[in-house]
């Protein structure tokens, strides 16, 4: 069994910044890579930004420079630091585990962006 736990989501006024964490635990796992994915209203699920174990990166492209995505291997888990955020922010955000023996979600956290 894997548990995929989020934090850091809230209300925040365009041009601000957030932080997401997400840890993984439960059974031993062989990891891929980990993310953050979001799903506004309307709009399919997409991805935001992945990382591997190597720290090899990926970021959806109305996200990258303003998005840095980072782990933490030994404690298993993610981080998605935002910043200049915009109201096309807006969305629920899911962390994702990319293991050898499947998907995980986390259950997500809405990220609101006010302008």
């Amino acid at each position: 069994q894997v548990e995929l736990v989020e934090s850091g989501g809230g209300l925040v006024q365009a041009g601000g910044s957030l932080r997401l964490s997400c840890a993984a635990s439960g059974s031993s796992f062989n990891i891929n890579a980990m993310g953050w994915y979001r799903q506004a209203p309307g709009k399919q699920r997409e991805l935001v930004a992945r990382i591997t174990p190597r720290g090899t990166t990926n970021y959806v492209d109305s996200v990258k420079g303003r998005f840095t995505i980072s782990g933490d291997n030994a404690k298993n888990t993610v981080y998605l630091q935002m910043n200049s955020l915009k109201s096309e922010d807006t969305a629920v955000y899911y962390c994702n585990l990319d293991a050898v023996r499947g998907y995980y979600w986390g259950q997500g956290t809405q990220v609101t962006v006010s302008s």
